[in-house]
């Protein structure tokens, strides 16, 4: 039998059932794909048959969640709740069968994907690389909704459960067998062998071990529960992101699944899950049509072993790029080797581990650049030093070789001049740290080819980075929309401020670090000296307390002084902390909008979407607000140039409104996605 997205098939009394959703690269569970399996497993209870294999049949993987698209169009509550019930009642009638089931997981099995695992009676995974087993939903600001909050903990126990559901994580096959999660993990090869294993011969079902099953002790729930709620909200503002305080609450209370289902579609038309599911479909669709185009890079120079060099060699390497790393000073260079061995150390295993080792190579005399594809320049932040570089650099690679800079702040037509091939000169502006940051800006000057740049936005997503294009000016994107706020910050410091309302003010806004403590971070000379640049460029008066710190060498975290002393003590105070004063917020956020308005308007990025995708994984402005663009848009163009007109005559000119609050169209696309 055969339907539009599921195939019955049988052999030796056991049937197969294979979801293959025509026109997608990944499985997704959408209502159409659901309905289709209630019919098949309508079908399936009138059969006899010894048990049922269910398995995907595309080779990216399982099933990757449920359909995302769909979300947009639930417009309220009540459809959300149908939506989440018709998902529950389909599982739940899979979980009934009249004989065993197995679920052969591949790849992706994720949100959705994992909750139609879990209500079969078994699960055997592949034991590579690519397979991964995770409950994201928090990402998007809801819970999982097709059973996964009461399924999930009734398998692998209470804390495990809510471990893997509170951060969203994913784990490989070989930690899922661990937890309990799968029954086998086993080589490809072996998959199907196994499944086959489990059906007949009928093992007891996986159950938590006595410790986890007394966590999950009923009289014991309430006090788990509010000790967890205690711990999130040390580490996540409920306000803004209250998923994971309500996981922790279904799962104290000990919700049934009709309960779970409410909970969910009640948060996914929320503000905050809209702008979150919106910024995902963004971000997903940049990678899709950067995968669209062979990038043919294997081998990667990198000239500089810098913190950034080293970091960007190492990562390239761990994803699976023979990378050679230059650098004059062969101290500097063992000492980014050391570094880079500690990250495989840390994100890969045994061979894994060792054959990333084996990718990246010193290389002091840059003997690898004439066999490389891609050179990427990380050395100083100087003109007529990166400049001198390229000549070197264009005289001994071949001529189909990309040259890459990861200039912060230089405008990349004056880098290329001098170059004879400049259509091959990109810039790609990875963000520190390398390992942590998502982001990387793909700059075009005047002559960068467009062969150039479709290769390094596939490039970047081989990385597993999101590639966002910049038109090349001073500052780019990130630099130049996030330096205002830094500086309205030392601004306020300068003002006598206290340092500690500046930082409490912008992580109350929903900003993952304060402005001061990002400055101290990022390096108060680092920050001088872009400022200088963008300050020189776009007429962005600087503060002179900036210049003060850093010729009295306190330079931030890496020389132990910056504003704050380091290692910062831990604030304690039995006292009642106080509201942030929002006036502060204000100040600081209207100038990073404006500013992101003003890239906009300007053309540096090609939409508004790119502007709040580009600052929302670049700067981590709050993705519950949607990135400063959607912020705006939610308040209202007019509300933005109102309060901008009156933070220019309370404080100065600094905030003047710029033109493209005036320009009714420029944020229209980005209101229709709210």
């Amino acid at each position: 039998m055969t339907g539009k997205s599921w195939t019955i098939s049988e052999q030796d009394d056991i049937i197969e059932l294979v979801l293959d959703v025509p026109g997608r690269r990944h499985n997704v569970l959408s209502s159409e794909v659901l309905g289709d399996l209630d019919q098949a497993l309508a079908d399936l209870e009138t059969r006899s048959a010894r048990g049922l294999l269910i398995r995907s049949g595309k080779p990216e993987g399982f099933v990757v969640g449920a359909d995302v698209h769909e979300f947009r169009r639930i417009l309220d509550a009540a459809r959300a709740a149908e939506l989440t019930r018709a998902g529950q009642k389909v599982l739940e009638r899979l979980s009934r069968l009249p004989y065993p089931s197995v679920a052969v997981i591949h790849g992706p099995c994720l949100g959705g994907g994992l909750e139609l695992a879990l209500a079969c009676s078994y699960r055997v995974a592949c034991d590579d690389e690519r397979t991964s087993l995770a409950l994201p939903e928090v990402k998007l600001g809801i819970h999982p909704g097709f059973g996964g909050t009461v399924r999930l903990p009734a398998l692998i126990g209470a804390l495990p459960a809510l471990s893997l559901m509170l951060g969203g994580r994913a784990v490989s096959g070989r930690r899922a067998r661990s937890l309990g999660l799968v029954d086998m993990c086993v080589p490809e090869r072996h998959l199907d062998a196994a499944a086959r294993a489990l059906v007949r011969d009928v093992p007891p079902k996986a159950r938590p071990s006595w410790r986890q099953a007394w966590a999950g002790a009923p009289f014991l729930r309430p006090y788990l529960g509010a000790f967890m709620q205690w711990r999130l909200k040390a580490k996540v503002d409920c306000r803004q992101y209250p998923a994971p305080c309500r996981i922790a609450s279904l799962w104290a209370r000990q919700a049934p699944f009709e309960t779970e289902a409410l909970s969910c579609a009640e948060m996914l038309v929320t503000p905050a899950s809209r702008h979150l599911v919106h910024l995902f479909e963004v971000a997903e669709d940049l990678k899709r049509r950067a995968r669209e185009h062979v990038h043919g890079i294997r081998r990667v120079h990198v000239v500089g072993a810098g913190v950034m060099g080293a970091d960007i060699a190492a990562w390239a390497a761990l994803k699976g790029f023979h990378v050679s790393l230059q650098d004059r000073a062969p101290e500097v260079l063992a000492r980014a080797i050391k570094r880079a061995h500690g990250l495989f150390a840390e994100r890969l295993k045994g061979r894994a581990a060792e054959a990333a080792r084996d990718r990246l190579m010193p290389d002091m005399r840059g003997g690898a650049l004439s066999r490389a594809d891609l050179v990427i320049e990380a050395i100083v932040e100087d003109r007529d030093a990166k400049r001198a570089l390229f000549a070197q650099i264009e005289a001994q690679v071949a001529e189909r070789t990309i040259i890459a800079t990861n200039t912060s702040s230089l405008p990349l037509d004056e880098l290329a001049v001098g170059l004879a091939v400049p259509g091959r000169l990109v810039g790609l502006h990875f963000f520190n740290p390398v390992a942590k940051m998502p982001l990387i800006e793909v700059i075009g000057g005047t002559a960068t080819a467009p062969v150039t740049l479709a290769a390094m936005r596939s490039f970047a997503v081989s990385l597993d980075r999101l590639p966002v294009d910049v038109k090349s000016s001073p500052g780019f994107l990130v630099n130049r929309a996030l330096m205002p706020y830094l500086l309205e910050a030392v601004t306020l410091a300068e003002e006598g401020v206290a340092l500690a309302d500046i930082d409490d003010a912008a992580t109350d806004f929903g900003m993952p670090m304060g402005p001061i403590a990002l400055a101290d971070t990022v390096g108060l000379d680092v920050c001088l000296a872009v400022a200088q640049t963008l300050g020189a460029a776009l007429d962005m008066p600087v503060p002179a307390l900036l210049a003060r710190k850093v010729e009295a060498g306190t330079l931030g975290k890496k020389s132990g002084q910056g504003f704050y002393s380091y290692p910062r003590p831990r604030r304690f105070s039995l006292r009642r902390r106080l509201p942030p004063d929002s006036a502060i917020s204000e100040r600081l956020i209207m100038r990073l909008v404006n500013e992101a308005a003003r890239c906009l308007r300007l053309s540096i990025v090609a939409d508004a979407d790119m502007v709040d995708i580009g600052l929302v994984y670049g700067t981590g402005f709050a993705p519950f607000r949607g990135g400063p663009l959607g912020y705006a848009a939610a308040l209202g163009t007019v509300e933005v140039r109102a309060r901008l007109l009156e933070l220019t005559q309370r404080h100065g000119l600094r905030f003047t409104p710029d033109d493209a609050w005036s320009q009714g169209d420029l944020l229209a696309r980005r209101s229709a996605n709210l």
